[in-house]
């Protein structure tokens, strides 16, 4: 006896059975790493081809970020596990302050690693993690759910929207209900997985490079670079403090000795070292000259030239 299917899932691009993989079981293990290299090789032409949408979510999310605002990622399970990993990079990244970027994940800290059973059903506390945050008119949600239809992410969504927030969804089926009820949505489809409805595979990729160019081109727009050199690291160990000395190198063309120097004399502060070097300031005076450049130092090292 069959049991009829009334959930929608038997639809979702997500679930379907790609007959390329059906004897998946009976491959050597170099064709199965070749036929996943070659499924692989698709998720960035579906990110492409979503670029219209990806693109004007982040230049939202930005202006909402250079007016003071956070942003905040809400996903369950893998898409759950991908927003926090992609949160807890950006402050030893770009020395974010602290909550400008974070993650909400059903279930909470226990589900990073171990599935905690029916979270992701929960549409009240969904809502109620949003409101913890105290979510406001200056944030930003950006809602992660492979399918585009789970119920704790969507009923966060709404509820970040209520409280006036700016609302991006990500999912990797076409014409979510997730989609309809945000101000930007972006969808990559990216088709059947490998094992089929395993989203931890192809649109767990496709996730993460979304996640990567929105908190990654956010800091940006933030300042929080230099052309590509990361001069707002943290510097918290040994190998990122050999990198601050040699970003200060190449902006100024010094020494490494001098480099050095001068990021001892600011607190290994990149920024304020290289306008102590190039602007010839002591470090005081370099740092209120970042200050009001809110923090660009391109703007510090171009004024009067």
């Amino acid at each position: 006896m069959s049991i009829p299917d009334d959930s929608g899932l038997d639809a979702l691009l997500t679930e379907a059975v790609d007959p390329r993989y059906a004897q998946v079981d009976q491959l050597s293990v170099a064709q199965i790493a070749a036929l996943m290299n070659q499924a692989d090789a698709e998720v960035p032409l579906a990110v492409r081809a979503a670029l219209p949408q990806i693109v004007p979510a982040i230049e939202a999310i930005s202006a909402r970020m250079l007016d003071g605002g956070r942003l905040v990622y809400i996903g369950a399970g893998t898409s759950g596990r991908l927003g926090v990993l992609d949160a807890s990079e950006i402050p030893p990244t770009f020395s974010s302050w602290p909550g400008q970027v974070q993650a909400i994940i059903a279930g909470g800290e226990q589900a990073m690693t171990t599935a905690v059973e029916g979270v992701e059903d929960d549409e009240a506390a969904g809502a109620r993690a949003v409101d913890e945050l105290g979510i406001g008119p200056h944030d930003c949600v950006v809602g992660i759910a492979s399918s585009g239809r789970t119920p704790y992410v969507i009923a966060g969504v709404r509820r970040a929207a209520e409280r006036g927030a700016l609302t991006v969804s990500l999912a990797c089926n076409p014409d979510t209900e997730l989609s309809t009820i945000v101000h930007h949505a972006i969808e990559v489809p990216v088709g059947p997985e490998v094992i089929s409805g395993s989203t931890r595979l192809k649109a767990g990729t496709a996730q993460k490079l979304v996640l990567n160019m929105i908190s990654t081109i956010a800091m940006v727009r933030l300042g929080k670079t230099y052309g590509n050199l990361m001069v707002d690291v943290d510097v918290s160990n040994v190998k990122l403090r050999d990198r601050a000395i040699r970003i200060v190198m190449q902006i100024c063309g010094t020494s490494r000795e001098a480099a050095t120097t001068a990021l001892a004399a600011t607190g290994f502060d990149v920024k304020t070292a290289v306008v102590v070097l190039r602007k010839q300031l002591g470090p005081d005076a370099a740092r209120a000259a970042l200050a009001a450049a809110n923090g660009r130092l391109r703007a510090v090292l171009e004024a009067g030239s």
